[in-house]
């Protein structure tokens, strides 16, 4: 496996400083345990971070804080595992190999995909809601059947979607497995899973999506997508 599509510097610097929501971390964390790059990139921003604060002087006022942010960049030096300052969802290297839900994911769902209850979208769509703490954002888990479209849409805000098994073309990209895909308000796309094998993504959207079709708007209150 190899990833092609990665989180965004500044997504990824978000997560390093511990200022991301829930909803968004899951993302990021699940794609992390599937990218050694990002994992290494990662790395690196902290060590760097890390160097960083030892040579800044700082204010009374802010000094408890930034002892906090540099104990725990410490910490993480010693533990590769340990979450990112203020982040309580962490990147877990794939232990199962078979898996195809990798961890800090497969936790939130309770089990791998064979086990989950999969709520009908229609034409052979799936989904699963995941709920968290976090009211900013929707957390889902998306089966779309192979050579099959997601109906054209474009979104209010941000999307992020991971590819978990399978693939889905947008355009003249390939998603693979550990793909990430940011999308906003200025991309209006119709990706569609490739043939031979149905495509399982988690998708995190801080809106519902912009649908083109209106019977695809009449029934997406019901769907809550």
């Amino acid at each position: 496996m190899k990833v092609r599509h990665h989180i965004s510097e500044e997504m990824l610097l978000d997560y390093a400083a511990g200022t991301l929501s829930e909803g968004w971390s899951i993302a990021i964390a699940s794609h992390l345990a599937l990218c050694p790059a990002c994992r290494n990139h990662l790395s690196a921003m902290e060590g760097a971070a890390g160097a960083l604060l030892d040579k800044i002087s700082v204010s009374d006022d802010l000094g408890d804080s930034w002892n906090r942010f540099r104990t725990r960049l410490k910490e993480k030096a010693t533990d590769p595992e340990a979450a990112a300052p203020g982040n309580s969802v962490r990147a877990v290297p794939p232990g199962t190999p078979s898996a195809v839900l990798p961890e800090p994911l497969r936790s939130y769902v309770g089990s791998d995909v064979d086990g989950l209850k999969w709520r009908a979208l229609g034409r052979g769509a799936y989904q699963i809601r995941i709920p968290t703490s976090d009211p900013s954002t929707q957390v889902r888990l998306l089966r779309i059947p192979a050579g099959k479209p997601v109906p054209e849409h474009t979104h209010r805000g941000r999307e992020l979607t991971l590819v978990l098994s399978g693939s889905f073309r947008d355009g003249n990209k390939l998603f693979e497995r550990g793909d990430m895909e940011e999308a906003d308000d200025d991309l209006l796309h119709t990706p569609v899973a490739t043939e031979g094998e149905d495509c399982i993504c988690l998708a995190v959207t801080e809106a519902p999506l912009k649908f083109t079709s209106w019977i695809v708007r009449m029934i997406q209150p019901i769907l809550k997508i």
